[in-house]
């Protein structure tokens, strides 16, 4: 078959916008895809501030698009940037798109956000039709682009350049399913007649990730395990039963690493390279990460990191239960984000009565996230659940190996040491309660203070292929059966 002409409709995508790991996919699957040899274009918000902060060039298109919505008459500017090959479209509306907060302020979200992504959701088709070659693939992505199956197969089957696409829908996270008021179906012209509970409707209310379910041609999840939870009614958020009923067009794909950024043999932003079979350079790097958090220098010494929203979903309460313990027995932990106050300010109390033990950065920083990945030996991630997660790919391509609970992503990226110490890449525990945690960590602390056995453990780990090419060729072998059917 020859190459496929793929349009990506998203509302983030790394580099230009950023909040999470949508974002990572929606901006590395698509080099993925080109590097296969298909024609990939990636459509986005314009996000004037965030994308101005980058100082990328950024070229109006001519022929802007007209459309109505809200009973508002709207003019919409497309522009063009390239980054690293991959073409971006990005759709403009700056009362709508230029804005601090992507989706809402911290904590909350905008009143508006059904407008703005409908809106952006029928831009881009209309921007899909200009492209000078027929669309074979749409690829959308959460419930901020979930409206496109519905209105490309009920409104768009008139333009000729889009009437025969396909249209594959990946949900990241099931939790945020894009719920609003009965009213806005009218105020936003989306196809009334599938408003009741076997289409979009919610308890009274439209589910845009249901319209999505329901009318793409087929339905993703970032990995098998995650796509098997979904299906429960503990993981499914109220839609378990309405994902059975399309079951047939589920499936799940682990998400991928931009291996290129994420390599300890080539990063700058660490303080010395290493691979596997050079690994002095690990060993500066864990001293460095001492260093930067006023910890007592020891290279015998293990550091417990973790790099995560600070949320319960990510079992920050199951990590406190332990930092004592490990402090006591004198490990070092190092802490990377931000989220519920909470858990902010009992980590910034605990880091300040153990200056020599402790450190807890809130916030984000990416060069420091880098430098924990590296410098660091045991990455805690005990996620209540987890569709695919990207720390464990990080930290494992890093030497740092996973203590994480086996849910979703993590269950299928982690194998455990004492299941197969052949290919293990880390350490697992079922339950999500505090025993099974601390046991797990208590085990990969065992093997830790066996030099021969961790060198061989952690080579496993940095040479598990974390790359997006076998990820895309999954998606590839999907598109492709849909242009069969």
């Amino acid at each position: 078959m020859a190459g496929l002409n793929i349009v990506f409709v998203a509302s983030e995508a790394s580099p230009l916008a950023k909040t999470g790991g949508l974002a990572d996919v929606a901006g590395s699957l698509p080099h993925a895809l080109q590097h296969l040899g298909h024609d990939v274009t990636v459509i986005l918000p314009y996000y004037r501030q965030h994308i101005a902060a980058l100082e990328i060039d950024v070229v109006p298109l001519d022929d802007p698009i007209h459309l109505w919505a809200d009973g508002q008459h709207r003019w919409i500017p497309l522009h063009e940037v390239t980054v690293e090959g991959l073409r971006f479209i990005l759709v403009e509306q700056d009362d709508l798109f230029d804005r601090v907060g992507l989706y809402g302020p911290p904590g909350g979200a905008f009143e508006d956000n059904p407008l703005r992504f409908t809106l952006f959701t029928r831009a881009a088709l209309e921007a899909a039709c200009r492209l000078g070659r027929p669309v074979d693939i749409f690829h959308c992505h959460d419930w901020q682009t979930a409206m496109l199956p519905l209105l490309l197969h009920r409104q768009y089957l008139h333009q000729p350049a889009i009437a025969d696409a396909k249209c594959v829908y990946t949900i990241h996270n099931l939790a945020y399913q894009g719920v609003f008021s009965p009213d806005w179906v009218a105020r936003l012209g989306i196809p009334a007649d599938l408003f009741h509970p076997a289409g979009y409707e919610f308890h009274a209310h439209a589910n845009f990730m249901k319209a999505g379910i329901l009318m793409a041609d087929h339905v993703t999840t970032v990995s098998s395990t995650y796509a098997e939870e979904i299906l429960t009614p503990e993981y499914g958020w109220g839609l378990d039963g309405f994902l059975h009923l399309n079951s047939d067009k589920l499936s799940g794909i682990v998400n991928g690493l931009d291996v290129s950024e994420w390599n300890p043999g080539r990063d700058k932003l660490i303080a010395k390279t290493y691979a596997p079979g050079r690994m002095k350079g690990k060993q500066e790097c864990k001293a460095d990460l001492q260093d930067q958090g006023g910890l007592e220098q020891n290279p015998d010494t293990p550091i417990l990191t973790m790099v995560s929203r600070l949320a319960e979903q990510k079992g920050v309460d199951l990590v406190l239960t332990g930092v004592l313990e490990w402090l006591h027995a004198g490990y070092q932990v190092v802490l990377l984000g931000s989220g519920d106050p909470a858990y902010e300010s009992i980590l910034h109390n605990l880091a300040d009565a153990h200056p020599k033990q402790m450190y807890f950065h809130g916030g984000f920083d990416e060069q420091l996230a880098h430098k924990i990945y590296a410098g660091g030996d045991i990455f805690l991630m005990p996620s209540r659940f987890e569709p695919c997660g990207l720390g464990q790919l990080m930290a494992m391509r890093y030497g740092n190996i996973p203590v994480a609970r086996a849910t979703g992503g993590l269950k299928d990226t982690v194998l455990d040491y004492d299941v197969d110490k052949a290919s293990a890449t880390g350490f697992t525990f079922v339950e999500a309660e505090a025993n099974a945690f601390k046991e797990a960590v208590g085990r990969a602390i065992e093997v830790f203070q066996n030099k021969s056995a961790w060198r061989r453990l952690v080579g496993q780990a940095m040479r598990r292929d974390s790359s997006w090419e076998a990820s895309a060729e999954k998606y590839l072998e999907i598109y492709q059966s849909l242009l069969r059917d």
